[in-house]
């Protein structure tokens, strides 16, 4: 007890430093630090880089690679232009599978009215009437899109090890016919009405005593942990809602949809598929619903979900090494 007695004074002296060192913090001051405003560019020259002659992404001006540290302490905002440079490149893959690959792109579901949600695969011009051979490569899940395996090695390695362009530039060189799907586009997103935002919030999942509990918060509070909550997140993003694409709602679905519409209906008297991490659980969706079970190669660990890759051992080992880099 004497031990709790002596140790009073001393937590009370803590309590009142804090309160000093808190009084002093100008928080008008720390908002003026806030995080600019989340406006990119719109093209690669606008972020001042630019693919050089060996595919790698380079600072115009320097000659350096891209750095994502862009703003110190400012994490959510060096994100959030990472992934709006990862939309310009994707945006720069598809110009490159029709310009330097000659593919074309072709618009998902094939009796798509105007209006609807649209999605899309590119394919070679003889892909459906190639008597030989056919190849068709499904990448893996998260941002990527057609054409790319990974965004990552695209941005900090070059076009070569994070884009399928090697593969179908060698597969057309070798008289194959070739498809590229685009499992990831399920969906397009919409800005939220405010009557259907407000419908959200008033359809709330909290369990009825926590909303009561919120609905008594005095009105300081509230205040206080808005201002909190707007030096956190100032700037709070628009609420949107996802319109999932016909048939193409989820990278299962697509494949079969893709499978139905053009695959089965090839000429070709052999189909391969190259297909990496879950583009790999894709492909086995669709060989559960199509019963075959074509020659490919599959990792040990397929069956975990873990980064794979479907080979056929004739092509792709003679790929360059570096696109056998595996996830950390």
């Amino acid at each position: 007890m004497a031990q709790l007695q002596q140790g009073g004074p001393d937590e009370k002296e803590k309590t009142t430093a804090l309160k000093d060192l808190l009084s002093r913090i100008d928080l008008d001051e720390l908002m003026k630090k806030d995080e600019p405003p989340l406006e990119f560019p719109d093209t690669l020259e606008g972020f001042e880089y630019i693919f050089n002659e060996k595919g790698q992404l380079r600072h115009i001006k320097t000659g350096e690679p891209f750095v994502f540290n862009y703003r110190e302490d400012l994490h959510r905002w060096n994100q959030k232009r990472y992934e709006a440079l990862g939309e310009i490149i994707t945006k720069y893959i598809y110009e490159l599978l029709q310009k330097e690959c000659h593919l074309k792109k072709v618009t998902l579901p094939v009796d798509a009215t105007e209006t609807e949600p649209k999605s899309f695969i590119f394919m070679s011009e003889d892909a459906l009437i190639n008597p030989d051979k056919l190849l068709v490569l499904i990448h893996g899940n998260g941002v990527v899109r057609a054409g790319q395996w990974a965004r990552r090695l695209i941005i900090n390695e070059d076009l070569d090890s994070g884009t399928q362009i090697p593969y179908i530039k060698r597969a057309i060189e070798e008289g194959y016919g070739v498809i590229v799907l685009n499992p990831n586009e399920n969906y397009i997103e919409v800005e939220k009405t405010k009557a259907q935002i407000q419908l959200s919030s008033d359809i709330s999942e909290e369990p009825a005593e926590k909303r009561e509990r919120k609905d008594k918060i005095p009105k300081e509070t509230k205040k206080r942990r808005d201002f909190y909550e707007k030096y956190r997140n100032p700037q709070k993003e628009k609420e949107t809602m996802q319109i999932y694409i016909r048939d193409n709602g989820s990278p299962e679905e697509h494949a079969i949809y893709v499978w139905d519409h053009f695959i089965s209906q090839s000429a070709a008297e052999n189909v391969f598929f190259v297909a990496h991490s879950y583009g790999g659980l894709a492909f086995v969706e669709l060989n559960f619903y199509c019963k075959f079970i074509p020659l490919l190669e599959t990792s040990e660990d397929f069956w975990t979900g873990a980064s794979n890759c479907f080979l056929w051992k004739e092509f792709c080992l003679k790929m360059p090494n570096v696109l056998w880099v595996s996830n950390p």
